[in-house]
């Protein structure tokens, strides 16, 4: 082949391949045309399953309180990881030495490890040396077997090396999803950061870490004076859901610069838990983790409460039962979906434990506490609940009030009801439901919430 048949070739050769490269780009173009919109789409699919954030509960305090100083606390709070990158998710708190704890948790059978070290921690000999509690949320380290007691274990001792404590004085808690390993290691990466910012004035804070599907910090505090000078007392808490006695799915943590030792404060928390944590109800479901922590310092300038008879320890006892009883009913306000907080009153049941049942039935009601949402006067459904609540009644001496409103009486409708004061009253925020048996003096009042479609959105996708 002579040289010009070679340079022919090369040049059909060389159109060939600009066709192919211009077909090659236009298919490429085509090609991102394809696939951009694709992408985008399942860009915007996956947006839409990230969680947005809950709408706060229309029953949330305007703000979270202004809460006294307690001497000998120190908080800290730090984003973690633990399940959500960027969300502040620990709390450490620091206790001066010489404080006292004592402490109420959970009845569940299948409680987390967490609870289980706590209550024997509380139960072994009270010591004057410091202490310190750790808290993280997302993930409730429970029934996670060995492994739970070994993530306990690890965070009791780094917290104590890292404050100069030993691991028998550091009580954790941990909250979020059941059955998971708690990843512990990433809370531990975060205490060198905790310790070194650990503030007195850092509790609006914490309050905020240990939030899982709470909508807002709950806080609450309190002063009496003391023989010598003032006893401040400071608390937070977190719950939303899964709250129902014994205790709830709540984590509550008061602080208190009273001089008293932990045999008689354990007295006063075991007094008042049952007549506030335990007689708040949600949904009826107990929780494996739920724990109450109470610490006095002994740093007020007050003098040592030594005799519970006195008229300090009542005032201090009266002051420590207002702050548990003002965080109990934020965890009922803040009940997941909840647009209404609802007061069950029990009278002239014929003892205590039948008040209760009779309570508790209708709280946890699936029809009445809907019929509430639904602002429907619906008082047969209350009727019922105390029929199934297993309690001693008697039809003909039974009456239901709404409120002022009188609206069945003598196993009978009221003569002068009326459905359309009672409808008014139902579109009220917080309602007051009265029930008395007409059997005994025994009585009993509890606190719940309604029950919205909005539970069920929350509930629906809670590990997503």
């Amino acid at each position: 082949m002579g040289n010009k048949d070679w340079k022919a070739k090369a040049k059909d050769l060389k159109k060939k391949l600009d066709k192919l490269k211009k077909q090659a780009a236009k298919a490429a173009e085509s090609a991102v045309e394809t696939v951009v919109p694709v992408v985008q789409a399942a860009t915007e699919t996956l947006a839409a399953k990230v969680k947005a954030p809950n709408p706060v509960s229309p029953l949330a305090p305007a703000a979270f309180p202004d809460l006294p100083v307690i001497g000998g606390v120190e908080f800290a709070a730090a984003a973690a990881g633990v399940r959500y990158k960027g969300r502040t998710d620990v709390m450490l708190v620091r206790l001066a030495p010489g404080t006292a704890v004592a402490g109420a948790f959970t009845r569940s059978s299948t409680r987390a490890a967490c609870v289980l070290d706590c209550e024997a921690k509380l139960t072994a000999k009270a010591s004057d040396e410091g202490a310190a509690i750790l808290v993280n949320s997302g993930n409730a380290n429970a029934f996670t077997g060995a492994a739970g007691q070994a993530s306990v274990d690890a965070l009791t001792a780094a917290v104590g090396a890292r404050l100069g404590l030993p691991a028998a004085r550091v009580f954790t808690s941990s909250t979020g999803v059941i059955g998971e390993p708690l990843p512990h290691d990433r809370i531990a990466a975060a205490l060198d950061g905790l310790a070194a910012g650990l503030a007195a004035d850092g509790i609006a804070g914490a309050a905020r870490a240990i939030m899982t599907t709470d909508t807002f910090p709950k806080g609450a505090g309190a002063e009496v004076a003391g023989d010598g000078g003032p006893i401040r007392i400071a608390g937070i808490a977190k719950g939303s859901g899964m709250i129902a006695p014994d205790m709830a799915t709540m984590l509550v943590y008061i602080f208190t610069d009273a001089k008293i030792s932990a045999a008689l404060l354990q007295k006063l928390v075991s007094r008042q838990v049952d007549d506030t944590f335990n007689c708040i109800t949600v949904d009826s479901d107990t929780s494996t983790s739920d724990a109450l922590i109470v610490a006095a310092t002994g740093h007020s300038p007050a003098a040592e409460i030594r005799d519970l008879r006195s008229k300090v320890a009542r005032d201090f006892e009266a002051a420590l039962r207002g702050v548990m009883m003002d965080l109990a009913h934020q965890v009922v306000k803040d009940g997941e979906g909840a647009t209404k907080f609802v007061e069950i009153r029990v009278t002239g049941a014929a003892d205590a434990t039948d008040a209760h049942r009779v309570a508790m039935a209708i709280a946890n009601s699936p029809l009445v506490k809907t019929a509430i949402a639904g602002e429907d006067a619906n008082w047969g459904r209350i009727v019922a609940a105390v029929g199934k609540s297993g309690a001693r009644a008697d039809r003909d001496r039974l009456s239901i009030r709404f409120g002022d409103i009188t609206v069945a009486e003598n196993g009978w409708r009221a003569p002068d009801y009326s459905e359309t004061d009672t409808s008014a009253y139902m579109k009220r925020q917080e309602l007051v439901i009265g029930v008395d048996l007409g059997l005994g003096t025994a009585s009993r009042t509890v606190w719940t919430c309604d029950l919205t479609h909005r539970y069920i959105d929350i509930n629906a996708d809670y590990r997503s």
